[in-house]
């Protein structure tokens, strides 16, 4: 009777728990991770530098996929994008806090006061780079590119996996146009105009929608996504379009050995811009370089040279050997040596390398298939079996054997650097609970019931664990760490070994029972990370499946708003349920570091810039002076 009653009086306070945060939320975000590629592996070839053409090389530590918006997702090939391509906006390069600017259009957006209408004017005498498509001819760029370009991702044909996007911001009459094309199985058809995305003329773009979308322009700084593209290229190279980008941006894409090297060179069409950043009045350092690089025209590279380096080691030798001129992300592995104490070590400061170490506005988590027998439901049992999982996760543990103290405890789904954020929220996100864990899963009768030593279900049957994984040295050590704390929780776990595509097929079709993965906002605001929690995106940025009506009421509410104390306590609302539901265990915030040689000067990372590569210049006769000694 006492252990019944126990029994009971535990349930209430879980169900409390579930409860308070619920009224709490009441009262007042494949970028994806990369995908990596299997084909085509090469060994990566040196470049020598010839002290006359100014080159950037350095390495990505995951394979790209394509170079064509609809067709990626992945962070990699949306950074080459960025650089062939253009967007009507750009994010300033030095500006802190981010500042969105002009890019092709020759002004700040016309918005409509109820944040419906968007009018979009270029700038006239923007050129495509030369391409055999344009027969010798050159090819301006008009609004009618970014109509077609955006038309694309409603395509059926390229299974756009930003179109969720897109569809959520309710652009008037291209969804209807999608479904009915879709139902008549016919092409999809560019030329049938809609009422929600018109060409007004030449150079005049305008964009209607269904709802307020106060942000909704943040998009059209990210070339990845709204880049401009011409419609003969793309008809002209057909499926073959994600090895063939052409665009109006700063490079073009040379060569391209698959999963080994891609090669960027200067476009010779790209138009007069000049360098002129400002730096933050508390950066000094960075006004100097700014000074130094005013009225420089834009870019000062004559290529950039990128190899495929997927494990650790030989990435960071390549840079230490001065075959590379950037180190991109300094794995975590060799933080105690290259950067004790977060400081650039001695021997290294001594060579003129440089540290730029940055947030980005990203998590790191663990997702539980919310469609999935086992981890998934929203019944109190099965938010106690998730809730206990996160609980015996020893995140202090992980972040200094695995992750080197490079990151920090994750509170929720909201990362840094949005607006939304709230540096000063605490949550059980991050707490380690050992007996609290057990107790939940003794509570609902998640115990031993033959003997074995491991949990069962409450029904009686083996409570096993399915967590996806990747075969890289990072991966491996996380699943280490799981499999030590499920262990101590008595909790049988089992790891599912695949490349990064398989994995995320098999995520997008909700067949994984839990992933770990990164997610990365390319815009500053919490929207992308509430937005994983969204309900319609299931399968698209919501890989948990997680739907919530709940949830789903406040961020389509917040979404429409402007930024402020209302749509902040909406963001909190949403935030608090997902907590207390638990589809996702957020692990951590994680930080990076940026390594560069003496002769590489203007860079500084920007989380939001992905075209960096333009504001970045070589001293190609140091550089080659120090690699041929």
């Amino acid at each position: 009777m006492m252990r019944s009653s126990s029994l009971a009086l535990a349930k209430s306070l879980l169900l409390a728990t579930v409860s308070a945060l619920t009224l709490m939320a009441a009262s007042p975000v494949l970028a994806q991770a990369p995908a990596a590629a299997d084909k085509d592996k090469r060994p990566v070839d040196k470049v020598i530098p010839d002290g006359k053409t100014k080159t950037l090389r350095y390495a990505f530590r995951v394979a790209e996929t394509a170079f064509d918006p609809p067709l990626v997702t992945d962070l990699y090939s949306r950074t080459v994008i960025a650089g062939i391509l253009d967007a009507p906006f750009e994010w300033a390069y030095l500006a802190r806090p981010f500042q969105m600017r002009p890019n092709t259009a020759a002004e700040m957006p016309e918005i409509s006061a109820d944040f419906k209408t968007f009018t979009i004017r270029l700038k006239p005498g923007i050129y495509f780079a030369d391409d055999p498509t344009f027969k010798g001819q050159k090819r301006e760029l008009v609004a009618q590119d970014y109509v077609y370009a955006l038309k694309r991702h409603y395509d059926p044909q390229w299974k756009s996996g930003n179109l969720y996007i897109l569809e959520s911001a309710k652009i008037l009459g291209l969804s209807e146009l999608r479904k009915e094309l879709i139902a008549a199985k016919k092409p999809f058809d560019y030329d049938r105009e809609v009422e929600g995305l018109k060409a007004l003329d030449r150079y005049t773009l305008q964009i209607k929608l269904g709802e307020p979308a106060p942000r909704f322009m943040q998009y059209f700084a990210d070339a990845s996504f709204t880049g401009a593209v011409a419609r003969e290229v793309v008809e002209f190279y057909g499926d073959k379009i994600g090895a063939h980008p052409v665009g109006t941006g700063p490079f073009r894409l040379a060569s391209w050995t698959r999963s080994s090297r891609i090669v960027l060179e200067r476009n010779p069409n790209y138009r007069e811009v000049l360098y002129n950043e400002t730096a933050p009045a508390d950066r000094p350092d960075l006004q100097k370089v700014a000074a130094q690089l005013k009225g420089r025209r834009l870019p000062m590279l004559d290529r950039v040279v990128i190899s495929i380096i997927e494990e650790n080691q030989p990435r960071w030798l390549s840079f230490l050997n001065q075959e590379a001129d950037l180190l991109d992300e300094l794995p975590a592995d060799f933080a105690n040596t290259v950067i004790p104490n977060n400081q650039l070590a001695p021997n290294l400061a001594r060579q003129g390398i440089r540290m730029n170490r940055f947030s980005r506005a990203d998590i790191a988590h663990s997702y539980f298939a919310m469609e999935h027998p086992v981890v998934g439901g929203y019944t109190p049992e099965k938010v106690a079996l998730r809730r206990a999982i996160s609980l015996a996760v020893d995140m202090e543990r992980e972040i200094r054997m695995v992750r080197r103290n490079q990151a920090i405890p994750a509170q929720s789904t909201v990362g840094p650097n949005v607006w939304g954020y709230d540096p000063t929220f605490k949550s059980e996100m991050s707490e380690y609970n050992l007996p609290r864990a057990k107790a939940l899963l003794d509570m609902y009768g998640y115990v031993d019931r033959d003997g074995d030593g491991w949990r069962d279900l409450p029904d009686g049957k083996p409570l096993l664990l399915e967590y996806a994984t990747q075969p890289d040295q990072q991966s491996r050590q996380l699943i280490e760490q799981w499999k030590r704390n499920m262990d101590a929780l008595k909790v049988r776990i089992e790891f599912k070994p695949a490349k990064w595509p398989e994995n995320l097929k098999s995520s997008r079709a909700g067949k994984l029972m839990m992933w770990g993965v990164g997610w990365l906002a390319g815009q500053p605001d919490a929207d992308t990370f509430i937005a994983m929690a969204y309900g319609p995106n299931k399968g698209q940025s919501n890989h948990a499946r997680f739907d919530h009506p709940e949830v789903n009421r406040l961020y389509e509410q917040q979404r429409m708003l402007p930024d402020g104390p209302e749509r902040q306590a909406l963001i909190n609302q949403a935030r608090n349920l997902i907590i207390a539901y638990m589809p996702y265990k957020v692990h951590v915030h994680r930080i990076f570091t940026d390594l560069t040689h003496p002769w590489v000067t203007g860079y500084e990372r920007n989380i939001f810039v992905r075209e960096q590569w333009k504001y970045v210049d070589v001293d190609a006769a140091a550089q080659r002076a120090a690699v041929g000694r």
